[in-house]
């Protein structure tokens, strides 16, 4: 069975999409229409912009929708028997399974990275890498830290678990996690804790947006960073993509189960090739690819 699956932030790159844009007409027009959705020319940054420009979360998050699911929408044996999207991510494969019209996920995701960046500048707060611990170890040290908000925040893969939480907080992580054997802790360059409680007022303003966008039948089941199961109910679909900005992203657990449910080929629809690398060393067997 064909599992599509669709990255989320970190995955872009400068001139990300510029040779779609050149040599497929169609695609050509679903991005020329992006920008007029957007109100700016997203596409002069996406495809000439700086390496820094394109870090911007909301240059960021749009750029890595539109060229994950322009990839899908233009491919010619495009037919999934089961989609999953990591973080950002969830907004294309919700596309990709017919549940969000392209308009309507566009004009989410947009709303979601400013929400984000928004959030972000409430309150100082970072993320780090943590690899090389089990993850209920990880969770434990999480929790053992006392007066700061420190939580698991990716579920990357088996050794790879990624933690969100203030500055303060996560420094004292960093260090607990390296005395409990860790192989490295690293900080991350992001703008905020993403996955945790810092992004409520985020998750505040999105639900509203949400529940103000129609949702359709989907035409295959979808493995929410939420759940983690294949979800077809279009109200708990709805509920898991709210629940997404405060809680954890269980990528591990979301490719175990689509594995349990006859997953064997996982096809990477989105810049670069991160997922697939997480997805061989979740399932060794399994075979992965790009559109």
């Amino acid at each position: 069975m064909k599992a599509y699956i669709f990255p989320g932030q970190g995955a872009q790159f400068p001139g990300m999409g510029k040779d779609l844009y050149d040599t497929n007409k169609e695609a050509k027009i679903l991005f020329d229409h992006a920008n007029e959705i957007l109100g700016f020319n997203i596409t002069e940054v996406m495809f000439n912009g700086t390496e820094e420009a394109l870090k911007q979360t909301n240059i960021t998050q749009p750029a890595i929708f539109l060229h994950s699911v322009i990839l899908a929408k233009t491919s010619a044996n495009f037919n999934p028997d089961m989609v999953a999207g990591h973080s950002l991510g969830e907004f294309s494969a919700l596309v990709a399974n017919g549940v969000l019209a392209f308009d309507d996920a566009l004009k989410l995701v947009h709303q979601r990275a400013l929400a984000m960046q928004e959030a972000c500048e409430i309150n100082p707060s970072t993320m780090a890498a943590i690899l090389g611990l089990e993850d209920a170890k990880v969770e434990a040290i999480c929790h053992s830290i006392n007066g700061e908000v420190v939580v698991p925040a990716n579920y990357n893969c088996p050794g790879q678990l990624v933690i969100s939480g203030s500055v303060k907080g996560i420094e004292i992580a960093c260090e607990k996690m390296k005395e409990a054997g860790a192989k490295r802790a690293l900080p991350l360059p992001v703008g905020g804790a993403f996955h945790s409680p810092f992004m409520e007022p985020a998750r505040e303003k999105l639900e509203k947006a949400i529940n103000e966008t129609t949702f359709n039948q989907p035409i295959c089941p979808i493995y929410q960073n939420v759940s983690t199961t294949g979800m077809t109910d279009v109200d708990r679909i709805k509920e898991n993509l709210i629940a997404q900005l405060t809680a954890p992203v269980k990528w591990t657990q979301s490719i175990e189960n689509m594995v349990a449910d006859g997953a064997t080929h996982f096809i990477e629809s989105g810049p670069g090739k991160v997922l697939q690398g997480l997805v061989k060393k979740i399932y060794k067997e399994a075979e992965v690819s790009s559109i």
